[in-house]
């Protein structure tokens, strides 16, 4: 019995996929986000469908605040094995408890924004 093949993407699919533009997968490999890309017998990247799965990863982390400096922590941690769960879990409930803040402040300016658009409301009738 053969070995599994598994499926690649190309760049452009990768890119289309994960939201990420091409540049940014390539700096994310450059800076350590991204393990070992596959390279096809050509040189260029070749992704896989557990690449999209920690892209979506890096997609969360960044779109919630988390700095490049943090979110390479992480990625290092990921690497390093089960054996940093508690370390994992201790970045993630640290960023969590900042997305929190980040919220309630948020809330707080849509507040101010409403109030505008209410005296604006007023204002035209």
């Amino acid at each position: 019995m053969s070995a599994p093949t598994t499926e690649y993407l190309t760049p452009a699919e990768t890119v289309e996929q994960s939201g990420f533009s091409l540049d940014t997968l390539r700096y994310y490999e450059r800076i350590g986000l991204l393990g070992t890309v596959h390279r096809s017998h050509t040189g260029h990247r070749r992704f896989t469908q557990h690449d999209l799965q920690w892209l979506a990863v890096l997609r969360c982390l960044r779109d919630t605040g988390m700095p490049i400096a943090e979110m390479r922590r992480f990625a290092g941690l990921v690497r390093d094995g089960d054996g940093t769960f508690a370390e994992r879990l201790a970045l993630l409930e640290q960023h969590d408890t900042q997305v929190e803040e980040h919220i309630v402040h948020l809330r707080g300016q849509q507040a101010y924004v409403r109030e505008k658009i209410a005296f604006y409301r007023r204002a035209l009738n």
